[in-house]
């Protein structure tokens, strides 16, 4: 049983209370508090903000980074963005710690500063911490990376 505004009880896991108890802030909290799902009328999108500053495009090429006290790990990229790269390495890089990267994007070569922001796995995310010539380059391989990619999924529609 559960407690609704106005209503008296209704039996729990019930639609009747899913729809009562949506609009009451004790049954809010309690369901809240042991886990049980919000009916989907509940649920709000408002506030929801992507936290990626750019969007990111699949892009698998080869890449190297060179850490301070490390011999160079090499790997292939997943994706890429305007403000970084994800990368899979066999070997491991620290988290927080400045590294240079080398990679080849089709306008040419790329060497770039990055802070090793992430890992899961042999999954690791850098986030570019340098501006420059090689960060041009980055974002004319994004623009062309978003113009190729939205022509291909359209393509697949």
């Amino acid at each position: 049983m559960a407690h609704t505004r106005g209503v008296g009880r209704v039996e729990i896991g019930t639609r009747e209370w899913a729809k009562r108890s949506v609009n009451c802030p004790r049954c809010f909290a309690w369901r809240n508090a042991v886990g049980v799902p919000q009916p989907l009328e509940s649920r709000s999108l408002r506030g929801f903000v992507d936290a990626r500053r750019s969007p990111r495009f699949k892009l698998e090429i080869d890449i190297r980074v060179y850490a301070r006290n490390c011999a160079v790990a090499r790997g292939h990229t997943v994706d890429i963005s305007e403000s970084g790269i994800a990368a899979l390495l066999m070997d491991e890089v620290n988290l927080q710690e400045i590294v240079r990267l080398e990679f080849t994007v089709p306008a040419g070569d790329v060497e770039v500063l990055a802070l090793v922001r992430q890992r899961n796995a042999f999954r690791y995310g850098f986030e570019f911490i340098e501006d420059g010539p090689a960060r041009r380059l980055i974002d004319q391989t994004c623009r062309d990376l978003a113009i190729e990619q939205s022509v291909a999924g359209s393509r697949s529609k």
